[in-house]
C-alpha cells in the first residue's frame, strides 16, 4: 500500500480531525468546490442549450443556407423564380456534409376574418419539405398533406390563431396582391389543419405554411420554378465553410447571367447570432470566477491542515520522510476534499438540469430569449472535462502552499504547540 495515501486516508477518518478547528474551514472548502461545479455545469448546459435551441428554430424556418436569385429584396417574399433544373437539386452531391435540400417559395398576404385581419407571409413548400424540423412545435392538429393533389390545408402559428380567433378546421380568407396594384387581389380560402408554437415570435407572427403550388399559380410560375432552396447541414459549426462551398457549387458555369446567391442564416440573422456569441464570453467568465473561488478556499483549507499537523510533519521528517513524501500526504488529503465537493456538485448540478429538462421549471420570456423555457444541453463529456479540469487546476495550485512543508524544521515542529 502507498504509505502517503494510507496516512492521508487515516487523517481524513480520524475523529480528532473532524472535531478540530479546521472542520468548519474544510466544510467551507468542500461547499465552495460543490457550488463552483454546480455553477459551471448549469452555466454551460444552459448557455449551450439556448444557443442550440435558437439555432434549431432559425434553421427550421430557413434552413442553414438559402440559395436564391440575386436581388435587392430584403423581405421574406420570393420575387424572381429559380428553376429546379439544377445540378444540386434534389441531391447536393458536390458538397459533403449536406443533410437535405428543399424547394420553397414565399408570398406576402393578408388573412381577413369578420372581426380583424393580419398581415402574413405564406410559405409554400413541396413534397420534399422536411417537416421533422417543425413537428416538435406542433401543438394541435397535423401537418398538411402535400403528397396528393393541390389542396388548401395549412398550418398557422398559435400567435396568429389567437389574434384572428381561429381554430383547427376553420377556413380563412387570404388575399395576395398582384404585381399590378390596380387589379383585384388573389383570394385563397385555406383550411387550418395544424397550429404550431415555436416560441420565436419573429416567425410565429409571420408565417403560415402550405402548398407551394398556390404560389406558383398566383405568380404564374411553371411547376419547375420556385422561390429559393433551403439547405440543411449535418454540422452547424461548419456553416461558414459550407456556405462558401455551396456558393461555388451552385453556379451555372455555362450561363453567367443565371448566377445564384447564397446566404447563411448567420448572415441573414446576424443580430441573433452576434447576441448568442455573448453567451460564450459569459460562460468563460463564470468558469474563471468559480475556479478561482474554489482554489482559494482549497488553499486556505490546506494551509490550515498543514499548520494543524505541524507536529506530525516534524515526526515524519525526523524518521526519514522527505519533503515530497510529506507534501503528497496533504495533496492526497486535499484530493479527498475535492472529491467530496465534486460528488455533491455533480449530484446537485445534474439533478437541477434533469428537473429543468423534463419539467421546465425555469420559464423565459420568448420576446427576449426566443424560447418559452430555459433549454439545457446535458453533455456527459463536458461534465467529465469540468470535473477533470477542476481537479487538475486545484491540485496544481495547491502545490504552492504545500511548499511550506519544506520550510518546517523537524526539531521546531515537534516542539510546536
Amino acid at each position: 500500500m502507498n504509505l502517503e495515501y494510507f496516512i492521508a486516508k487515516r487523517l481524513t477518518k480520524t475523529k480528532n480531525h473532524k472535531s478540530s478547528i479546521s472542520a468548519p474551514i474544510i466544510k467551507i472548502a468542500i461547499t465552495a468546490i460543490a457550488i463552483g461545479l454546480i455553477m459551471m455545469i448549469v452555466s454551460i448546459a444552459a448557455g449551450v442549450g439556448l444557443q442550440q435551441k435558437i439555432r434549431q428554430k432559425v434553421a427550421a424556418f430557413n434552413g442553414h443556407i438559402l440559395i436564391s436569385n440575386f436581388d435587392d429584396n430584403q423581405s421574406q417574399v420570393s420575387l424572381d423564380p429559380v428553376s429546379t433544373n439544377q445540378d444540386f437539386y434534389p441531391k447536393f452531391k458536390n458538397v459533403d456534409g449536406i443533410k437535405h435540400i428543399q424547394a420553397v417559395a414565399s408570398k406576402a398576404g393578408i388573412i381577413r376574418t369578420e372581426k380583424t385581419f393580419e398581415g402574413i407571409v405564406f410559405k409554400g413548400v413541396g413534397k420534399d419539405y422536411l417537416w421533422d424540423n417543425l413537428t416538435e412545435y406542433l401543438v394541435q392538429g397535423r401537418i398538411p398533406n402535400l403528397k396528393s393533389n393541390l389542396n388548401s390545408e395549412i398550418i398557422i402559428s398559435e400567435y396568429l390563431a389567437n389574434r384572428l380567433e381561429l381554430k383547427i378546421g376553420d377556413k380563412c380568407n387570404t388575399f395576395f396582391m398582384k404585381e399590378n396594384g390596380s387589379q383585384l387581389p388573389n383570394l385563397r380560402v385555406f383550411t387550418i389543419v395544424g397550429i404550431y408554437n415555436s416560441g420565436f415570435q419573429e416567425f410565429d407572427a409571420t408565417y403560415i405554411i402550405g402548398d407551394i403550388r398556390h404560389i406558383q399559380r398566383i405568380n404564374k410560375w411553371k411547376p419547375t420554378e420556385v422561390g429559393a432552396f433551403e439547405v440543411f447541414l449535418d454540422d452547424f459549426n461548419q456553416i461558414e465553410q459550407k456556405g462558401i462551398e455551396v456558393y461555388n457549387n451552385s453556379q451555372n458555369k455555362e450561363d453567367a447571367t443565371k448566377t445564384l446567391d447564397t446566404q447563411t442564416i448567420t448572415q441573414k440573422y446576424y443580430y441573433i447570432f452576434e447576441w448568442l456569441k455573448l453567451f460564450d464570453f459569459n460562460i468563460v467568465i463564470i468558469l474563471i470566477i468559480m475556479i478561482v473561488v474554489a482554489t482559494i478556499n482549497m488553499v486556505v483549507a490546506l494551509l490550515v491542515l498543514i499548520l494543524e499537523r505541524t507536529q506530525m510533519i516534524g515526526i515524519l521528517k525526523s524518521i526519514g520522510a522527505n519533503n515530497w513524501s510529506v507534501r503528497k500526504i496533504f495533496l492526497f488529503n486535499a484530493f479527498h476534499l475535492i472529491s467530496k465537493g465534486l460528488f455533491w456538485g455533480n449530484l446537485i448540478g445534474i439533478g437541477m438540469l434533469l428537473i429543468q429538462k423534463y419539467f421546465g421549471v425555469v420559464k423565459l420570456n420568448p420576446e427576449n430569449y426566443y424560447v418559452n423555457q430555459a433549454p439545457v444541453d446535458i453533455n456527459i463529456l463536458t461534465i467529465l472535462l469540468l470535473n477533470l479540469g477542476t481537479v487538475v487546476v486545484c491540485l496544481l495550485v495547491l502545490l504552492v502552499p504545500s511548499y511550506l512543508i519544506t520550510k518546517i524544521s523537524p526539531v521546531k515542529a515537534i516542539k510546536f504547540n
